[in-house]
């Protein structure tokens, strides 16, 4: 449903991400816990989602409704949630919701981007780097060695 929503407003598609997933269950398990609706109830959220390794990611929370569709609609009818869903670039998102001891539903949702490349694999080589030759230049003029 978000790549739907993301395709119909020129942004590319998103697939599920298993960290994200449990960094948006974290958040949703602590806001259900604690009965409150909060980015922060477990930290920054900087500090939450740096093991997803992305370059930019945002963060959705919501509590009340039952099924998912309805909470993307809430989503999608609200400025910021709406500016979060259609991130420029972002390719991998986390979704998770909670039910609370008073059977509220808690909503998360993590959506990221710009990931950095994976490190070599363990045993293989990293390619050489590239040795360019510098570029030489026709000299107009040399004067002691010097080319103008």
């Amino acid at each position: 449903m978000i790549s739907d929503f993301r395709l119909k407003h020129g942004e590319g598609r998103v697939t599920m991400d298993a960290t994200l997933v449990r960094i948006a269950h974290e958040q949703a398990k602590a806001m259900a816990a604690k009965e409150t609706l909060d980015h922060d109830v477990l930290g920054s959220f900087n500090s939450r989602v740096a093991p997803a390794k992305a370059g930019r990611a945002a963060e959705n929370i919501a509590y009340g409704y039952d099924s998912f569709e309805k909470t993307l609609g809430q989503w999608i009818d609200s400025a910021g949630h709406r500016k979060n869903l259609l991130l420029h670039n972002a390719s991998r998102v986390g979704i998770a919701s909670v039910k609370s001891a008073s059977r509220r539903t808690y909503w998360a949702m993590v959506i990221a981007g710009d990931y950095e490349p994976p490190p070599p694999a363990a045993g293989k080589r990293a390619p050489p780097a590239s040795h360019k030759k510098p570029t030489v230049q026709a000299c107009r003029i040399k004067l002691i060695g010097l080319c103008l």
